[in-house]
């Protein structure tokens, strides 16, 4: 029986031919979802805002009373709440900034949380309670500086890894490709206000590995070829190793998803943000392999001799003295 190929052994698509317009698109898209990020802001969850996050459900109605709750939250005195809807049109997530007099204090915290709670039971019969957590300021403020350090150390590991297996145009290659990724897919969470968790930075994580798996295998391929195609022109070169590397990157996209969208379309509405970014990562990282990390070995000179060893004083001297040269 005949195996399926998703990729025919002939294909020769040339990626390379609007490397220029790519490189300008993706560069305004990075500067976009920073100025995304800079105006809008990201939706912090309980995670990285602190205070409290109560999640509920309308259970005899299609749509949540959004601008009711608020009012009804905001007459208790703890500060403006942020009333969203969550998930399904019947669900909502309440956030409430916690008093300085509960910072610190778990028992204070849990008595205005009930206090929230009982008094939305009391003005809404068909009032679910789904979920009741709080997180202080202090708290809140070490698990941002803790993702961030997470982040930034992921990436330069990242770069220094591809840095020492092959040379320090890959690395540079490698982390303006994470960064673009990244980038991307903060901009995302900005533009649609997703939550912004301890899953998301999960999620950006796994968008930073996938991102390094797919450039690594590039990257080997290009190596390869190098060695063995020493009088091929670098552009046709890099063509060359992406289509000879396509299919496995079909295959791995394809997989992933299989996993991915039955996760997005059916999946629990707390894991929506977490599935959404790394289906969104996977694709940037599969193009910001191709058309970040490939092309930008041309313009930092790489050429047909980076991984040739080169000739010592001391082999020449050798050389000469076998009457070789």
């Amino acid at each position: 029986m005949k195996l399926l190929k998703l990729v025919p052994d002939n294909t020769n698509i040339n990626f390379l031919r609007w490397r220029m317009p790519f490189y300008v698109v993706s560069i305004l898209l990075i500067i976009a979802s920073w100025a995304l990020v800079a105006t809008k802001g990201l939706n912090y969850g309980v995670d990285f805002a602190g205070g409290l996050n109560i999640t509920a459900t309308f259970t005899e109605r299609a749509d949540a009373p959004v601008e009711d709750v608020r009012e009804r939250v905001a007459e208790l005195g703890y500060g403006d709440p942020i009333v969203q809807r969550f998930g399904e049109n019947n669900q909502v997530s309440i956030r409430v900034p916690l008093p300085e007099s509960a910072e610190g204090n778990p028992e204070a915290a849990q008595a205005i949380a009930n206090e929230i709670v009982g008094d939305l039971e009391e003005g809404f019969a068909d009032l679910r309670i789904d979920g009741n957590e709080n997180v202080s300021g202090k708290v809140s403020d070490e698990f941002r500086q803790d993702a961030t350090f997470a982040l930034i150390a992921a990436m330069l590991a990242v770069a220094l890894y591809i840095w020492v297996r092959f040379e320090w145009q890959f690395g540079v290659g490698g982390l303006f490709a994470l960064f673009h990724d990244v980038s991307l897919t903060l901009g995302m969470l900005s533009l649609f206000q997703m939550e912004f968790s301890l899953d998301i930075i999960a999620a950006i994580l796994a968008i930073i590995g996938y991102s390094l798996n797919d450039t690594i295998v590039i990257y080997d391929r290009i190596r390869e070829n190098m060695k063995k195609y020493r009088k091929m022109p670098l552009p046709e070169l890099l063509n060359l190793s992406v289509n000879e590397t396509l299919a496995r990157t079909m295959m791995t996209s394809l997989s992933m998803l299989l996993a991915l969208i039955p996760l997005l379309l059916f999946g629990p509405a707390s894991l929506f943000g977490m599935v959404a970014a790394i289906t969104l990562g996977m694709f940037v990282g599969i193009y910001s392999s191709v058309y970040m990390a490939a092309p930008i070995l041309i313009w930092l000179g790489v050429d047909s001799d980076s991984f040739v060893p080169q000739e010592s004083a001391a082999d020449r001297q050798e050389k000469v003295a076998r009457g070789e040269v």
